[in-house]
């Protein structure tokens, strides 16, 4: 890590040459996540569309798992070096990678060995069943990818090489948009088709990493280890609000999914599939701000320059307020487009209800931002006890309170609008918290 090499005058600059790199990344799996639903959409047709949407879920689930070693160990190996603890650092990155291989292949082994009982509690109907089937089968089989290629890009950014987490990713998305188009559109493979393209893409990204720690060993590097294995205690505190902000995106699309299927059935499934998407690239530019602010954050928290990793927060929180504001403007003038990438001119009554549904469930996106930022800025400053309240939060107590209330007050109205109402009943938990730390430290 070269953080040193930056003057507090290039603050600006430094934190752009992370979190732009970051931000990209994210985007980049939020385009080959709605890839697969742009090919399954037009390959084979909304009920399968809705089927892909009912299995997220289960994606959000296995990197989820991913994120509860990937955060907490970035952190760590980031104070470490802050410290000048360089062999402490390798030995930890080297444990890690062995510990999430192995629990990659466990639960791609568990969900394989139970496969319909996880697609009926997904929510899949007589309808869907098979496609649920078919799409977690592949994403089962490439589990241990999905956990490892996640890991090595966020501990390549706490090694100094953001670039690298772009180029990886990059690659991973360019992967899956070929392979959609021939398993899906070509071949005729159609959901199972989409799943084996996106599991083959991580496993070529997992490949890049792998490739340049094997290459670049100058300050992380594969190697032989002593276990420590009491350091999880450490890392899986750390990791657990990350891992919950992830399961959130999971238990928001579960919990939508279940209550929608109830009160407006299989064509809200539909709508809410092509919101979730755009939900995806929007919650996804958000948390590239926050975890390419992260490793910075932590660094300097680690060497006691505090002025500097508050000044990293109001570059956050700007960051976020400009995003948010041009997402929602964005959407709100040329929604139709998004809209228009899924579905097509004869679904006619499904396209001009999800517009309707867009124009209220797209308000939570001026809230989003602010709550994944300072979850993840206080996780960064190892105070995740915070970041921990603020993911149940979001990923559970609020918003089922909103969804349960809003549906039976307004009913379909209520449920576009209930995330908007959750975030913002979040906000004001999160602020609370976030002066809490600030007259503690401060």
């Amino acid at each position: 890590m070269h953080f040193n090499s930056f003057r507090l005058s290039s603050l600006a600059k430094t934190f752009l040459h992370y979190i732009v790199p970051t931000v990209i990344s994210m985007w980049i799996f939020a385009f080959y996540t709605i890839v697969d639903g742009f090919f399954v959409a037009r390959g084979v047709g909304p009920d399968a569309l809705a089927a892909v949407n009912l299995s997220m879920p289960f994606n959000n689930f296995i990197f989820a798992a991913g994120l509860l070693f990937a955060t907490g160990t970035s952190t760590v190996l980031s104070f470490s070096l802050g410290e000048g603890s360089l062999e402490k650092a390798r030995e930890l990155f080297s444990q890690n990678l062995f510990l999430v291989a192995l629990l990659g292949l466990l639960i791609g082994a568990a969900v394989l060995c139970s496969l319909e009982s996880v697609a009926l509690f997904l929510g899949a109907t007589e309808v869907t069943l098979e496609y649920v089937k078919g799409y977690v089968k592949w994403i089962a089989v490439f589990a241990v990818f999905f956990i490892v290629s996640y890991n090595l890009e966020v501990q390549v950014k706490a090694n100094g090489a953001p670039q690298i987490t772009a180029l990886g990713v990059g690659a991973c998305g360019m992967a899956n948009i070929v392979l959609d188009y021939i398993f899906v559109i070509r071949l005729g493979w159609g959901v199972e088709g989409a799943s084996l393209a996106t599991g083959l893409s991580q496993a070529i990204s997992t490949a890049i990493f792998l490739i340049y720690f094997l290459t670049h060993r100058k300050t992380l590097r594969i190697q032989r280890f002593h276990w420590r294995l009491s350091i999880y205690r450490q890392i899986i505190k750390i990791g657990i609000p990350n891992c919950f902000m992830e399961l959130a995106s999971g238990m928001t699309i579960f919990l939508f999914n279940m209550v929608i299927l109830r009160v407006i059935g299989n064509d809200g499934v539909i709508c809410y599939t092509v919101l979730a998407y755009i939900f995806t690239f929007a919650a996804n530019t958000m948390s590239g701000i926050t975890q390419g602010m992260q490793p910075l954050v932590s660094f300097h928290c680690g060497a006691g320059d505090h002025d500097t990793f508050r000044r990293l927060l109001k570059y956050g929180i700007l960051s976020v307020f400009a995003c948010s504001v041009f997402m929602v403007a964005g959407l709100t003038f040329f929604g139709k487009y998004a809209v228009g990438i899924f579905l097509e001119a004869q679904y006619r009554s499904l396209f001009n209800a999800t517009i309707s549904a867009l124009r209220l469930y797209d308000l939570s996106f001026l809230l989003m931002g602010y709550n994944i930022l300072i979850s993840g800025f206080l996780t960064a400053i190892n105070h995740p006890e915070y970041s921990l309240v603020i993911s149940l939060c979001r990923s559970l107590v609020f918003l089922f309170i909103s969804l349960t209330v809003m549906s039976a007050i307004l009913g379909e109205t209520g449920i576009w609008l209930s995330a908007f109402v959750s975030e913002a009943m979040c906000l004001v938990v999160t602020a609370a918290l976030y002066r809490n730390w600030k007259k503690r430290y401060f």
